[in-house]
């Protein structure tokens, strides 16, 4: 599972833990389980069979401000080059800046090492978690159209969590959407619905309401990748850091990298600024 896969973003936005009484949630509908679960297999084994590389914009928006970034991917890596900071492109020694730092990588064995660590972890955790998404929730059909079934989720009282990852994970509550035909996540949001507290509030807390939203789109026939998410959770850790995940991303004018394109050609698709990259859709 590639890092720019569902599972990836929800394992790194989904922060909570705790769950509901048992009195207080719905029973569950096997039907709706049963889309989910086929949802889960259908997306692990289009991930497996997805080798395609992207080129893309990515808009960042944080509490310091908005980020304008081309990014290329490639079987090697992704080199991701800053082009706007607020609004403004930057000038020539900002870009000059930027080059130097993706050029480094792409000549760095080590940061390259540590990426690929980095994303193999975070797939991981990722595909562990989106295992357990039938499992961790009481699921109901929402709505049922004919291109999308859309199903709420709950925290199930009677799931028991393996690792405190997954006792995140089932504390939300929210709704998912199911593409037709295809049975592909097309969107999924989540709320903290209490707050959460580490080691009885001696190690730190997660806020109520904490949410997050992540929503796909299909580039190519069995293709989808994630085109925005939005995190907001907010609370406190280990007595005194602030936990801060407020950032919302979305990515547009996607194609294709060129096959086999290596870290070093990824640079130079950079080199002179892509004005597609650089101009608002």
């Amino acid at each position: 599972m590639r890092s720019g896969s569902l599972g990836c973003t929800l394992a790194v936005s989904l922060l909570s833990a705790g769950l509901l009484a048992q009195a207080q949630q719905p029973r569950q509908d096997q039907r709706a389980q049963g889309i989910v679960r086929t949802a889960v297999q259908t997306e692990l084994a289009a991930d497996r069979a997805d080798h395609s590389r992207w080129r893309y914009r990515s808009t960042v928006t944080k509490p310091e401000g908005t980020s304008v970034y081309a990014v290329v991917e490639t079987d090697h890596g992704s080199v991701k080059k800053k082009i706007q900071q607020d609004g403004h492109p930057l000038d020539s020694v900002g870009l000059n800046e930027e080059m130097q730092r993706i050029e480094s990588f792409a000549h760095d064995p080590s940061q390259q090492a540590k990426q690929r660590k980095d994303s193999e972890a975070d797939d991981k955790r990722a595909e562990n978690m989106l295992r357990l998404l039938p499992d961790a929730f009481l699921w109901s059909v929402k709505a049922d159209g004919a291109d999308s079934t859309t199903l709420a989720f709950t925290p199930d009282p009677n799931f028991e969590a393996p690792s405190m990852e997954a006792r995140v994970f089932a504390a939300m509550a929210g709704e998912i959407v199911v593409s037709k035909p295809g049975n592909r996540i097309q969107t999924i949001k989540g709320r903290l619905i209490h707050e959460v507290k580490f080691g009885y509030g001696f190690f730190g807390h997660l806020d109520e309401g904490g949410t997050f939203n992540v929503e796909r789109r299909q580039l190519a026939p069995n293709i989808w990748q994630i085109a925005e998410s939005h995190i907001h959770i907010t609370g406190r850790a280990l007595i005194f850091k602030t936990i801060g995940e407020q950032e919302d991303e979305v990515k547009t004018d996607f194609r294709p990298t060129p096959p086999s394109t290596s870290l070093e050609q990824a640079v130079n698709l950079l080199r002179p600024e892509p004005t597609s990259l650089n101009a608002q859709r």
